[in-house]
């Protein structure tokens, strides 16, 4: 096949018939790889196997290095077998014939088969009878798998079996573009695809990138689902073909049909070209001269720059007719239509839609038609809200997260009695939870959790960081209720949650600081431990002995981030017995285990790594045990470690006993030796060694990058163990408070202060926001411009302009590295 096709005077003319031919290909090895299957499965004739083309490969046109895209359907031999008989040995034959052509040998890998797109994804049985894809695809499938299933045909095995899924399948999928969602849904696809794409490969990407191949396709495909639910002509697999009957009937201008096909051909030849030549699998145009000049003279170009030149304006040109096909405003309106309304031509529907005072709708018309059709009261409501909601949410960074969640949780929580009365009444709730849902993924999975968190947005004040004792008394009453320990858990859990989303809230809302956030995780977290160890003691027949929680790490120093886990140790007092230890063990793991185990919000990690001989040691100490330890066998690092050390949980005399104990090892009377200031340089150098990850740009790491966390905490805490045995007033956990006490003691001039407190303060609330606004934890600076604008606006900063903040980041962490140098590495400046 290459061999014709590299030869060819116009390999875009060709290009249709070679990746069909790539597609027949494709057909006879899934033929051939089936039937040495068959030949590996005991009872393979007992059941009835067939394979679905999907994707590329379905619609005949596929590269040369493409995934071939299937799904399986099995059915029983007979009427001996049963189903689940036959599905069971269905699974065996399609996972040997997907290791066939899958699997790497001396001769090469043939062809990657994917089965991903069958129902349920990679956690879906592979494969399924007739009547279960039936069940499923009736009931349960999403949009975009019907448009998966557009391309769908028999590829091999039994052809009752294909054919009969794809009658299955195909009304289906002309069905799906009358539905409200279809649209809105097609297109935030479109935009997360293009928002997934790395910034540096964004005008390099032929096949995702804007004006590429998808988007030529993504076209075709919504015009298609739209128009072929009444308009039979349209049903075609291809793009090319369904192209070409698009604009032979009239659903689209021949102009735009022929660019298209033009830039479709243009830029599936390149790709071609760029894969041919080493065999790798790539949709990049390549950056280098000679690859680029070697692709263009292979398509009757001179030099590389021509080719560049002629991608770009084919993606421009592409774009621009993208964006008026698929944001237009009565291909969008005609998708809401019934299919008898659709009957008459697209002219009649354009005055119809006229008359009805339909100008210019905007790209959301099918999630507001969502929320605001239908005669309920909910309806009425939302009719209601909807012209200042969308106010609100074009204020926000993200105004197609903000409109898509509120439909998603308006769907979720509407038929509560409060909801939208609340939404409706209280003018401020609205305006505020458009914010939050415009900027904060993390709050909206949190509200999730706990429905009734929404009314806090009812008065700001309810948004307020709440002491300790406070949540310990609320938490501890919450699971007084219950007697039972999964109830009293369950009950504890819900409790944090709402917590958790209050210091959200406040936080997205710029109402709470990055300081008292992370005291206010700092205390949810003590609050729940010391309830659940409360819970898992009451768990044990005997008596249990007073157990102390020490907070050690960013706990100890009430620095949490919403990702953290709660590293921490255990004492318990002197003179507790073996027996006593054992149950104040199984007390701890008990603790551990409850509030690990998945429930209401996410997981509580407690991580006691930090404990004396870590993960080898004992799990729980007398207070004697510890110090004997720290006394005899200690390292430097883990005297550092005790810098950060506080009471966490439960004794609070067990675990001040405890720390005035080791105080004179970290803060010792004489300062530390030139060897101990040696090693804890050697371990900060040798902990950002292993754990930057490769291939990130270090300067955008914000707790081990140059002038991040660490180096801030790092310098505060040598500087500490330096000075604090004579100077008490520098001894606290907490690293801000710290690098105060340093600077009024004349250890840090002002200026430098201020660089590192600066640096750490960024730091903190990049970390913490880019966990609000993606829901994701990440050490890294964001690079997705739409975060950045999300994390811009919650910071009070200009959304416009969100670039600046990682302008401000990297000035204000060189001139931290610049302090830290001098300081904590005592180089020159």
């Amino acid at each position: 096949i290459a061999g014709r096709d590299l030869p060819s005077p116009d390999p875009a003319l060709a290009v249709g018939s070679v990746a069909a031919e790539l597609a027949d290909l494709a057909d006879a090895v899934m033929v051939c790889a089936l039937t040495i299957a068959r030949s590996e499965v005991v009872d393979q004739a007992r059941a009835r196997l067939g394979v679905i083309a999907l994707g590329k490969c379905g619609a005949q046109e596929l590269n040369y290095l493409s995934d071939i895209d299937v799904l399986f359907v099995a059915e029983p031999a007979d009427e001996t077998v049963t189903t689940a008989e036959a599905t069971a040995i269905g699974n065996l034959i399609a996972a040997a014939t997907t290791r066939i052509c899958s699997a790497h040998s001396t001769c090469g890998t043939i062809w990657q088969v994917d089965a991903a797109l069958r129902p349920e994804g990679k956690k879906g049985p592979l494969t399924r009878t007739l009547s279960a894809h039936r069940a499923y695809y009736e009931r349960w499938a999403r949009n975009w798998e019907f448009q998966a299933m557009l391309k769908a045909r028999p590829m091999a095995g039994d052809p009752e079996l294909t054919e009969g899924f794809c009658r299955i399948v195909e009304p289906l999928v002309w069905q799906v573009g009358g539905r409200d969602d279809f649209m809105s849904e097609a297109q935030a696809m479109r935009r997360r695809v293009v928002g997934l794409i790395p910034a540096k490969d964004a005008r390099t990407e032929i096949k995702l990138g804007s004006g590429g191949l998808r988007d030529v396709e993504f076209s075709v495909q919504l015009l298609q689902l739209v128009h072929g639910r009444v308009d039979e002509r349209l049903r075609l697999r291809g793009t090319l073909p369904a192209l070409h009957a698009l604009a032979a009937h009239g659903y689209i201008g021949r102009g735009d049909a022929s660019e298209l096909d033009r830039a479709y051909r243009f830029e599936r030849t390149v790709e071609h070209r760029i894969q041919l030549f080493s065999l790798r699998r790539s949709h990049l145009m390549p950056s280098g001269d000679d690859d680029r000049r070697r692709i263009a003279r292979s398509l009757g170009m001179h030099e590389g720059e021509e080719l560049w030149e002629a991608w770009r304006r084919t993606a421009r040109d592409v774009e621009h007719r993208q964006r008026r096909i698929f944001y237009s405003p009565l291909l969008e309106a005609v998708s809401h239509l019934s299919d008898e309304e659709l009957r008459m031509s697209p002219q009649a529907a354009q005055d119809r839609l006229k008359a009805l005072g339909f100008a210019d709708p905007r790209s959301a018309l099918s999630h507001i038609r969502a929320l605001t059709t239908g005669a309920s009261r909910t309806a009425e409501i939302q009719r209601q809200l909807m012209p200042a909601m969308l106010g609100w949410f074009a204020e926000g960074p993200n105004p197609d997260l903000g409109l898509l969640s509120f439909r998603q949780l308006s769907e979720e929580m509407g038929g509560t009695s409060w909801y939208m009365r609340a939404l409706r009444d209280e003018g401020q709730m609205a305006e505020l939870l458009a914010s939050i849902l415009s900027s904060s993924r993390y709050v909206i999975r949190m509200i999730g959790y706990v429905p009734g968190a929404v009314q806090m947005l009812a008065d700001a004040s309810q948004l307020a960081v709440r002491p300790r004792e406070a949540l310990v008394e609320t938490m501890s009453a919450a699971a007084r209720r219950h007697d039972d320990t999964d109830g009293a858990v369950e009950a504890l859990r819900t409790v944090r949650c709402r917590e958790l989303t209050r210091l959200a809230l406040g936080d997205a809302l710029g109402l709470i600081g990055t300081q008292d956030v992370g005291a206010g995780l700092s205390s949810v977290m003590g609050a729940t431990i010391d309830v659940a160890l409360a819970i898992a003691a009451r768990e044990q027949d005997g008596p249990v002995p007073p157990i102390g929680v020490v907070a050690m790490g960013r706990w100890g120093g009430a620095e949490l981030s919403y990702g953290s886990d709660a590293d921490a140790m255990f004492v318990v007092p002197d003179g507790t017995d073996p027996e006593g230890i054992t149950v104040a063990t199984r007390v701890v793991a008990r603790l551990r285990a409850l509030l690990k185990a998945p429930g209401r919000g996410p997981a509580l990690e407690i991580d006691a790594g930090l404990r004396p001989e870590g993960r080898d040691g004992a799990m729980v100490r007398t207070l004697s045990g510890f110090l004997s330890y720290y006394e005899r066998w200690s390292s430097t690092w883990e005297h550092q470690a005790l810098v950060r050390a506080d009471h966490g949980a439960g004794d609070r005399r067990l675990v001040e006993a405890l720390l005035a104990g080791v105080d004179h090892l970290r803060w010792p009377a004489d300062g530390l030796r030139p060897e101990q200031v040696a090693e804890i340089r050697r371990l900060k150098a040798r902990m950002e060694r292993e754990r930057i990850r490769r291939g990130t740009d270090p300067h955008r790491n914000l707790k081990l990058g140059p002038g991040g966390l660490s180096d801030v905490e790092w310098t505060v805490q040598l500087l500490q163990m330096q000075h604090a045995g004579r100077m008490p007033g520098l001894r606290t956990p907490t690293t801000m408070t710290a690098l105060t006490a340093l600077r009024e003691a004349g250890l840090v001039d002002e200026p430098d202060a201020r660089a590192l407190g600066r640096a750490w303060r960024l730091a903190s609330a990049l970390r913490d926001h880019t966990m609000l606004v993606s829901g994701r934890s990440s050490d890294l600076l964001p690079s997705d411009p739409r975060d950045l604008a999300a994390i811009a606006v919650q910071l009070h900063r200009d959304m416009a302009n969100a670039s600046e903040l990682i302008e401000d980041w990297e000035r204000t962490s060189r001139r931290a590295s610049n302090v830290v140098d001098c300081i904590f590495w005592e180089r020159d400046s």
